[in-house]
């Protein structure tokens, strides 16, 4: 069978074997844990608190809590790439064995936090780092004692670099004659137009 939110695809089967834990924790206490995962997702962080959980207590082992916060996350940042609405990821995670109650509760927590959270996965998406900033400057060799002829002028870029995953900086320098950065402005203009026409 083909689910929305795995993209019109079968459900993974680690996911189909996390549902009955799920299943097993109170939906209260799934709520929360839904709502630290959606946290993750937007870039905050999550606050996880230790406590002592009982031998029956669903989620007493450490393997059962990350199985947990990973099913949660690909169910939510799944649904929201694919735009599934709160009621059809209810109807579907309900026909996969999740009770109904853990279904809206689960559905209601994504419901409000889901055009933040298909906002920060664009951002996120296929990039994995950003141009901070772009400097340069032109130099020219007008005469020398040593060159019988002048140069043509050099082009020297420095490219400051945002890493997406450790938010530093790095900057990235290169010098390339007339000829090569007409051909790297040329190539730009190029791709913000075909860039801009898909948009």
């Amino acid at each position: 069978q083909r689910f929305r939110f795995c993209g019109d695809l079968d459900c993974p089967d680690w996911v189909l074997a996390e549902i009955s834990t799920l299943a097993k924790i109170s939906s209260v206490k799934l709520k929360l844990i839904c709502a630290q995962v959606l946290r993750d997702l937007l870039g905050e962080a999550m606050e996880v608190r230790e406590t002592s959980r009982s031998p029956s207590d669903p989620l007493a082992e450490s393997g059962d809590v990350k199985a947990t916060i990973a099913v949660l996350g690909f169910i939510l940042s799944s649904a929201a790439k694919h735009n599934v609405d709160s009621e059809s990821l209810s109807s579907e995670l309900q026909q996969l064995g999740l009770p109904k109650e853990h279904a809206s509760g689960l559905c209601r927590s994504y419901e409000e936090k889901q055009s933040c959270l298909q906002d920060r996965l664009r951002a996120c998406s296929l990039r994995l780092c950003r141009l901070g900033s772009v400097g340069w400057r032109v130099d020219y060799t007008l005469s020398s004692s040593e060159l019988r002829e002048v140069n043509e002028p050099l082009v020297h870029l420095n490219f400051n670099v945002r890493d997406g995953e450790s938010d530093g900086t790095v900057a990235i320098p290169m010098a390339l004659s007339a000829d090569k950065f007409r051909v790297l402005l040329a190539g730009e203009a190029r791709g913000r137009c075909r860039g801009d026409a898909v948009a």
